[in-house]
């Protein structure tokens, strides 16, 4: 039986005790840096809203004055600054499909790991050098290589994707996520707190 190596990042390290590769550090390291370069980008976006409507804000009065009278319309008011997402969560679907794409692999490597050791071999270094960070890019690129195995990949997901569906409880999940908000904001209160000290209670003797 082949033995199972761990991939974290490039470096490769040798693990007989599972199948597996280490993948969740690549997920997680990208799932950061994407959700980064988001929070900036609307940060930006924040910020351009916000230096228009306060350059129109310091025109002049006639110059304000000229412009309502000559066109009402060209005046924009931000009212939502933090509550308005234009886009159509088209970004959360694309980090689901990757997420179930990794769970495919996974699924798939482990599969191979107890039924053909020489396919498991084969993928294993596959993997290592197509990371499936990019779903959707890496199973082209299987499709090139092996195409069975990519069918396996992508039939794999599908099927995991309906398992969860089936699972999925949105007013749970809304709960849920509620109820950590919750507790992240008890936490920090708790941390910012100054608890009195019982020194004013004690009685001095003598």
């Amino acid at each position: 039986m082949v033995g199972g190596l761990c991939v974290v990042g490039s470096p490769i390290v040798d693990s007989h005790t599972s199948p597996c590769l280490c993948l969740d550090t690549l997920i997680s390291t990208h799932m950061n840096h994407t959700i980064n370069g988001d929070l900036n980008l609307q940060r930006r976006s924040v910020g351009k809203k916000l230096s228009s409507s306060f350059t129109d804000s310091r025109l002049p009065t006639k110059a304000i004055a000229s412009k309502k009278q000559k066109r009402v319309k060209s005046f924009v008011i931000v009212n939502e600054l933090g509550g308005q997402y234009e886009e159509s969560f088209n970004d959360v679907k694309s980090q689901i499909f990757n997420l179930f794409t990794y769970k495919a692999v996974r699924t798939v490597m482990n599969q191979l790991y107890e039924m053909n050791p020489t396919e498991y071999r084969w993928f294993y270094d596959f993997v290592a050098s197509n990371q499936p960070i990019d779903g959707k890019r890496f199973v082209r690129v299987l499709q090139k290589e092996k195409h069975e195995l990519a069918e396996r990949v992508m039939v794999t997901r599908l099927h995991l994707y309906g398992k969860w569906v089936k699972k999925l409880d949105h007013a749970e999940m809304y709960k849920d996520l509620s109820d950590q908000n919750l507790q992240l904001m008890r936490e920090r209160l708790m941390e910012t707190v100054i608890w009195p000290s019982d020194d004013t209670n004690t009685e001095k003797i003598g």
